[in-house]
């Protein structure tokens, strides 16, 4: 199949920083360390290390095969590879969809992380007073005006960078903040554990609790691992599908998976140790992060102020960034759908989704403000976006991926794009165990943590 007239990425590690990026972004700083608090701290985390690297590495691996051979948006995709087939077009929508819904709740939480930046460049972190700096969340997400603006604001910042393409936009974007961020989580470590009260939480998180770990918990860390990586919605389809064919795709997804799981590692003890030490409930939900970072700053300040000032600057500037690599990534999904299927222009395709998503996010900022006694289901407009796609869109969409590569694609095109065309060495008896692996082993795997979690 002849390949589409396409930009690429300037390199494998280019792709591997782009794609590390939009996995190691608020999805790990933000929502990992919470889903450990609801469930049961170290059994949480043995379970998603996992169905990270034992089933969403081989969905990546997938998603990004699909993506690369295509060279399409992800509905365009299914309709290249299995031409006619509705079934697979469908999939396509719903991937579309559900990246829509979920940048659309996710720039509620980047709006939040630029709220604590503007706070912190301003002195209104509570700064030098813990005790008041662990209010700052509620006071700013009960408030619908400051809520509202700073979603806004951070989803007009996405589409600009959305706006500027692959090579002007994402690719040098995420160059610089993805070390960064990840530096700058190392040394949040280091003073988080050295906190007073600090060890009861490390070992929360190194002591597994397996009688806290049951159904949910299990389909809670798949969920996780697959929303840190940006699985089953089309980002990575999206992203491989400017990869170079010499670039090697089972190489990238390994360094991908091990960047996120790790970073998620560092976050859950950058994070985790300071709430036991400010007396945070460790099931606090979405509120956890945003409580707990401004107690630390606010520590470090009693000790060195100045020092403080600068580095909680830093470090909120690095997470805003994280949650740009992130928002970026899952806005593209449906920019290329509108582009390719509708024949849109690209800055058309960016304003109709940014006023769409606006609209969406508007009612989910909202849910912690003036209709947080609005549910559905016993759950906010928030919460409820979150676990549909987390738990149920993004698990459903990824088993899609694995089944088609499995059971629809030709055998030698699976092949070809694993072994880059030839020019990657992949032995018969390691791409038989990798094939076998993705047809017969992962889906009932997803299957049944799926169905499990449902019943229970």
């Amino acid at each position: 199949m002849a390949p589409s007239k396409r930009e690429n990425f300037g390199s494998s590690l280019t792709f591997i920083l782009a794609m590390a990026g939009s996995a190691i972004g608020l999805g790990n700083i933000w929502r990992f360390p919470f889903m450990v608090g609801e469930h049961g701290g170290g059994a949480f985390i043995v379970a998603y290390i996992i169905c990270g690297l034992c089933i969403a590495l081989p969905c990546f691996i997938c998603e990004a095969l699909i993506g690369r051979r295509a060279r399409s948006g992800v509905f365009g995709a299914f309709g290249k590879l299995a031409p006619g087939a509705a079934l697979w077009k469908g999939v396509g929508a719903v991937c579309v969809f559900t990246s829509f819904i979920v940048i659309s709740y996710y720039c509620v939480v980047g709006g939040w992380s630029l709220d604590f930046l503007i706070r912190a460049v301003t002195g209104r972190l509570g700064h030098g007073n813990p005790e008041a700096a662990t209010g700052v969340f509620s006071r700013m997400a009960s408030s619908s005006l400051e809520s509202l603006s700073m979603m806004i604001a951070f989803f007009v910042a996405t589409a600009l960078i959305v706006f500027g393409g692959i090579k002007k936009g994402i690719e040098k974007f995420t160059k610089i903040t993805t070390p960064l961020l990840f530096f700058l989580m190392l040394a949040i470590v280091v003073y988080s554990v050295s906190l007073p009260g600090s060890g009861e939480g490390v070992r929360y998180l190194v002591k597994p609790d397996f009688s806290k770990l049951d159904a949910s918990g299990w389909a809670a860390a798949l969920g996780q691992a697959f929303y840190s990586m940006s699985l089953g919605v089309g980002t990575v389809l999206i992203y491989s599908s400017f990869m170079r064919k010499s670039d090697n795709i089972v190489y990238s997804g390994f360094w991908t998976s091990i960047s996120d799981t790790g970073f998620a590692l560092i976050s859950g003890f950058a994070i985790m140790p300071a709430v036991f030490a400010a007396g945070i409930e460790p099931g606090a939900g979405p509120a956890l992060v945003y409580e707990t970072l401004p107690y630390i700053f606010s520590k470090m300040g009693l000790e060195a102020p100045v020092l403080s000032y600068i580095i909680t600057i830093v470090f909120f500037l690095a997470i805003l960034a994280a949650a740009l690599t992130s928002s970026i990534s899952m806005f593209d999904v449906s920019v290329e759908h509108a582009v390719e299927q509708f024949g849109l222009k690209r800055w058309q395709a960016v304003m109709l989704f940014l006023v769409l998503g606006i609209t969406v996010g508007g009612v989910c900022a909202l849910s912690f403000g003036a209709l947080k006694d609005v549910k559905l289901f016993g759950l906010t407009a928030f919460e409820l976006c979150d676990y549909v796609c987390s738990n149920i869109l993004m698990t459903l969409g990824a088993l899609a991926f694995v089944l088609f590569v499995g059971w629809r694609m030709k055998k030698s095109d699976v092949y070809d794009e694993l072994t880059s065309g030839g020019s990657v060495t992949l032995r018969q008896g390691l791409f038989r165990f990798l094939y076998f692996v993705i047809r017969w082993i992962i889906p009932p795997v997803i299957i049944v943590i799926f169905v499990s979690n449902l019943l229970g």
